[in-house]
């Protein structure tokens, strides 16, 4: 199985920025995209941000212009850099990976998540 290190996450002011950190290690032959979602309490899991081995971006409407996602091949990890936090952005985020491991077959893998809480 993939094995996922999420971190960066905690509490933070309104108007502040967190860096949410993932890395993914196992027997990986190609990685082939890299997402963040996330959670709030009683609401559904959402697509924040993700990434493609060509580096094209996508970005959910609530966060263009104050997020920002990258990735590092070499080192199987994906960051989501956020600014100008609101409420609204508290939740779980977690960290998903489109992936074809080494002797077996593509499929999605997720990780176990990190907290984000945002105060008012």
């Amino acid at each position: 199985q993939m094995q996922f290190v999420e971190s960066g996450g905690g509490w933070v002011e309104a108007g502040g920025s967190l860096r949410l950190s993932c890395v993914v290690s196992g027997s990986i032959f190609s990685m082939h995209a890299m997402y963040w979602y996330r959670q709030a309490p009683g609401s559904q899991r959402e697509l924040v941000a993700g990434i493609v081995s060509d580096d094209r971006t996508n970005y959910a409407d609530s966060v263009k212009g104050r997020a920002t996602i990258s990735r590092d091949n070499a080192k199987n990890s994906v960051n989501l850099q956020m600014n100008s936090l609101k409420p609204e952005d508290a939740g779980v985020y977690y960290c998903n990976v489109d992936v074809t491991p080494r002797n077996s077959y593509r499929g999605s893998y997720w990780g176990q998540g990190t907290q984000v809480t945002v105060s008012s």
